[in-house]
């Protein structure tokens, strides 16, 4: 079984070896699949893609004429391959349901505690030489704070424990709540946690139609001034114009992204001039205000064994089976 795969960073390698149980022939790929890349699947028997690719349709269609059976995501978003047309042609596909879900929720509150205890922005300042104490450095503690989670799945759970273990008072909103996440928070309303929390962090999914851009600008002016908001969730719930709004008039103290709704220009590549994004650009001018984070919420040795090992198990699944408890259609 021959199988290639997108996406996969030098440090990643040794990992889809160490997890080939099935001794599939790999192709490890370091680039996207897309358009311009699509010609390089042709000989293969299955694709295991990740969010970076770009599978539209006219990518399905030139896989689908060269025979390929099977186009798999290692991560649990889908909206970077058009099913729609992957399940017209008959071309079988299977998600990761779950990965480490501590691997996310430490980057949430890794930046979080940056923000927050204004360290960032006195190594910011030191890196400059600049070794002066000034206001905007003077911090509230976390058991002084109230931080609100929106998403309370497993990511949300992990995120609001490790607030909660350095003191902060957890508020948290899901339309669906967990049980297990009310050893850890206290559910209320989504008008109420915007009012009274100090950094609001974000665990949702995307879903088309429904939530995009829903931290928009009315939703950012019923926070709390001088709030800090995290999102390591997915790009597309974020209204970037809102964001640089919130920084231009200083309603917010500070925000932290790892995603942005156009990550191809921006993300895995290093820009020698501008960035092409000139709201994003704006956006890179408020560090240490601002920082983005290149999609590295599942860049961990656990987050990564969990979604190559799945993946491959997925695959073998539909091989041996015929289905797949994973499959996305």
């Amino acid at each position: 079984m021959k199988v290639i795969c997108f996406g996969v960073r030098k440090v990643e390698e040794p990992i889809f070896h160490k997890f080939n149980k099935y001794n599939y022939e790999l192709e490890l790929r370091s680039d996207s699949l897309n358009e311009q890349t699509v010609d390089s699947v042709k000989g293969f028997d299955a694709i295991i893609t990740r969010a970076s690719d770009k599978v539209n349709a006219t990518v399905v269609e030139k896989i689908h004429s060269f025979g390929i059976k099977y186009i798999l995501a290692r991560i649990v978003g889908t909206d970077h391959m058009d099913l729609n047309k992957m399940k017209e042609l008959g071309i079988k596909s299977a998600r990761v349901p779950s990965y480490s879900p501590t691997a996310i929720a430490e980057l949430a509150f890794s930046l979080g505690v940056m923000l927050n205890r204004k360290s960032l922005h006195f190594a910011h300042k030191g890196n400059n030489k600049d070794f002066t104490v000034d206001p905007f450095g003077f911090a509230k503690e976390f058991k002084n704070s109230t931080v609100g989670i929106i998403g309370t799945g497993k990511i949300g759970y992990w995120t609001a424990h490790f607030f909660r273990s350095i003191g902060a008072k957890v508020y948290g909103f899901d339309p669906f709540p967990n049980e297990k996440a009310k050893e850890v928070l206290e559910y209320t309303s989504l008008d109420e946690l915007l009012q009274k929390s100090d950094l609001i962090s974000f665990h949702i999914p995307y879903i088309k139609g429904q939530n995009d851009k829903m931290i928009n600008k009315e939703f950012i002016s019923k926070m709390k001034d001088n709030a800090i908001l995290i999102n390591t969730a997915r790009g597309q719930i974020q209204d970037e114009e809102a964001l640089l709004w919130a920084l231009e008039s200083n309603k917010l103290s500070a925000i932290a992204t790892d995603v942005f709704n156009n990550e191809t220009e921006i993300f895995f590549k290093k820009h020698e001039l501008d960035l092409p994004n000139n709201t994003i650009q704006k956006l890179m001018s408020f560090y240490p205000r601002f920082v983005a984070t290149p999609h590295i919420g599942s860049y961990t040795d656990e987050a990564v064994a969990n979604m190559v090992e799945q993946s491959f198990d997925n695959l073998n699944e539909f091989l041996t089976s015929g289905d797949c408890k994973n499959k996305v259609y």
